[in-house]
């Protein structure tokens, strides 16, 4: 397992963050630019704005994902008939290919024969182009992407709650605490590990965020759905930058890695 770690783990990192060093081309020419690339990085407006919509979409979509698996996870916790069957059709949609996810809810908001507005027809509301408008298309996203995901948080989170000492909740009732108190002073404290874990997972995959876009949207409109790993992919497959969309990479990588130390600060345990 450390053979197979360095070789397809350690050492692409220590590749990529040498290529970001260097203007490498596909026909193999380079040249030693030290830090060029991340000085290009930090001037650049299309990175600042890509940056901005990765944020934004994080807000958006670790919140959603995380309270949707919670309650769904709640909800299974306290069902007793066919818990399996609910849960595997909970968990359904994480092992469909996203590709698919998108296809479909692109459907789903097409404004003049998707689902949604025929919906909002019949209130005679619409029809609303959730894909097409800047201020929409960040939470359509996020809303596909939540429902393709949150099975596999909600299964972490449901083993979470089960593993809580029932006597934990006895003690609590017989005290005379009810269902909010419940929650907040004992069920809350307890899945404070798992939920940092949910967290965590949930920011890097918000901050990766690439697939849906490019199918539903394909960074529009006027770029409003450009992410950074979009902005990555650009680079080095559409305009053969690999040395740039390698410092790329290594900065997201740095982003996560900060965010996911405060969350460590905020969320995880203090031991």
């Amino acid at each position: 397992m450390l053979v197979l770690f360095i070789v397809f783990r350690f050492v692409p990192v220590v590749g990529a963050v040498l290529l970001s060093l260097t203007d490498y081309r596909l026909n193999g020419r380079w040249s030693f630019i030290a830090g060029d690339n991340y000085t290009r990085l930090l001037g650049d407006r299309m990175s600042h704005e890509s940056l901005v919509v990765t944020l934004t979409y994080t807000v958006i979509f670790v919140p959603l994902t995380v309270l949707l698996s919670l309650g769904t996870a709640l909800l299974l916790h306290q069902v007793v008939w066919r818990r399996g069957f609910f849960r595997g059709v909970f968990f359904l949609p994480y092992v469909t290919s996203i590709v698919l996810a998108a296809v479909i809810w692109k459907w789903i908001y097409d404004a003049e024969d998707g689902l949604l507005n025929g919906l909002l027809g019949l209130l005679s509301v619409g029809p609303v182009d959730f894909l097409g408008r800047a201020e929409s298309v960040l939470p359509s996203i996020a809303v596909t992407s939540a429902w393709k995901g949150f099975g596999y948080s909600m299964l972490i989170l449901l083993a979470g709650l089960q593993s809580i000492p029932r006597s934990y909740l006895e003690a609590a009732m017989i005290d005379g605490a009810g269902s909010w108190q419940r929650f907040r002073y004992v069920t809350l404290p307890q899945l404070r590990p798992v939920l940092f874990f949910v967290l965590v997972i949930e920011t890097i995959q918000a901050f990766q965020v690439f697939d849906a876009m490019y199918v539903m949207t394909g960074g529009g409109p006027v770029r409003s759905s450009y992410s950074l790993v979009y902005l990555l992919y650009d680079s080095g497959f559409k305009y053969f930058d690999f040395g740039y969309a390698s410092a790329i990479g290594l900065v997201l990588f740095a982003i996560v890695l900060i965010v996911s130390l405060v969350q460590r600060r905020l969320v995880g345990r203090d031991d």
